[in-house]
């Protein structure tokens, strides 16, 4: 019993001894420095930007200015990129020619929470002189969206490809039959 006394004594006395933990203040301490302000929360995020780039040679990537106002124009290329500020839904996007044709190319799309690169890799260089749309629109439905559920206007945007434009090849002559 003694041993029980001594026991529950020693217990006290240390839970006196060390007490509580201090808790750590939810203010600012007072050092004389102002806190740095926060961003504001409310905020709205930036809308979703669009670049479009295409391969110049074997120099790299170079970027065209996406105006509305005129009709940029860049070199022969076949590798073109657009790519998203943000990640997006129900897109799809497609290169035609000034006749309204879809062009055949071999595409591939990296998506990440920073946004989406949509490459188009053409079997043969842009013809020059000639113009092409690149068009960003809905997979299906009316609209497509950016990963906040903002619906996007669809994106059509002209370029053309510098130098003479190329005049078709002839039709081969037809053999007459005698």
């Amino acid at each position: 019993m003694r041993l029980a006394r001594i026991g529950s004594l020693v217990l006290c006395t240390s839970v006196l001894l060390t007490g509580c933990p201090d808790k750590q203040s939810a203010g600012p301490q007072d050092s004389g420095i102002a806190p740095a302000a926060a961003p504001d929360a409310n905020l709205p995020p930036e809308a979703t930007a669009f670049t479009l780039r295409y391969q110049l040679n074997d120099a790299g990537l170079e970027p065209i200015a996406m105006t509305v106002d005129e009709r940029p124009s860049i070199e022969s290329t076949s590798v073109l990129e657009l790519r998203s500020s943000r990640p997006l839904r129900n897109y799809r996007i497609r290169l035609f020619d000034e006749a309204d044709r879809a062009m055949i190319s071999d595409d591939s799309v990296e998506e990440s929470a920073d946004g989406v690169v949509y490459r188009i890799t053409l079997p043969n260089p842009l013809k020059s002189g000639h113009r092409y749309t690149l068009v960003a629109d809905a997979q299906t439905g009316a609209s497509f969206t950016d990963d906040l559920g903002r619906e996007l206007e669809d994106l059509r945007f002209e370029f053309q490809v510098a130098g003479e434009k190329e005049k078709p090849a002839p039709p081969p002559a037809k053999k007459k039959r005698r």
